[in-house]
């Protein structure tokens, strides 16, 4: 039985690629025979995954989102725990990296973290269990794959998990637009946390506090800030360019 969906071109090709074997069914549009959909059959075929035909109207009944055409019911995940954090980085050779999403509600804005921490290589993505957005169809669709590429960790005290990250070696920064130092002027060297807040609400009091600096992105513009995946994009490759200098 299955107990997870995916839909999209992009989010079905990396599960194809990486984790053919959850896919359970999948279904397709009939009538859609472009370049997109031709590749997706051809990679079925290397799998040896026979997809299911189906109007696009029963298509539409299957996943209320816009699933181009395209949908797969998955055996469920690999979920992770706070101890897979801590054994992950126990296993890493150089230093880590890890984002932190404080208090992110909107499942559009998870799946655009994890696709951007993922082409960051970003180790983990890390958030509270309450008050945050879940791995939804949705959150899926917009991470492109790297739903099934990046670990998202769900934790219960996140503020403690900062405080044993510190111990084990990593620096946390915090992003808030009060900040003195901007991302161009701070060192993001070394094991590094970087901990995105909500947007509007920023970092929790006890986030903040458990932070080692504060940055912030300058902002030459009348705008005050930017969606929160955007600037959590920003950030995360002014870290990447800072490691390729070091």
């Amino acid at each position: 039985m299955s107990s997870e969906t995916a839909f999209g071109f992009h989010a079905l090709q990396v599960l194809l690629k990486t984790s053919p074997e959850r896919i359970v069914k999948l279904y397709v549009a009939k009538g859609r025979q472009d370049q997109r959909m031709q590749k997706l059959l051809a990679t079925c075929e290397q799998r040896a995954i026979k997809p299911l035909w189906l109007e696009r109207d029963e298509l539409d009944k299957l996943c209320d989102g816009r699933h181009q055409g395209v949908f797969a019911e998955l055996k469920a995940g690999r979920s992770y725990a706070e101890k897979d954090l801590y054994q992950l980085l126990e296993k890493l050779d150089g230093p880590a990296t890890l984002l932190v999403l404080d208090g992110v509600t909107d499942p559009h804005n998870l799946g655009a973290c994890l696709r951007t921490a993922d082409a960051a290589g970003v180790h983990a993505v890390i958030v509270p269990k309450d008050n945050s957005a879940s791995l939804t169809d949705v959150a899926r669709k917009v991470a492109s794959g790297a739903a099934d590429t990046v670990p998202l960790i769900a934790v219960t005290n996140l503020a403690r998990c900062l405080k044993k990250l510190q111990e084990l070696g990593c620096w946390v920064t915090g992003t808030a637009g009060e900040a003195s130092e901007n991302i161009y002027q701070a060192d993001l060297g070394g094991s590094r946390v970087i901990v995105m807040g909500a947007e509007g609400k920023g970092m929790r009091r006890l986030t903040r506090e458990c932070c080692d600096s504060l940055v912030k992105i300058p902002m030459a513009g009348e705008v005050s800030s930017l969606n929160v995946s955007v600037a959590t994009g920003v950030i995360l490759f002014e870290l990447v360019r800072q490691r390729q200098l070091a």
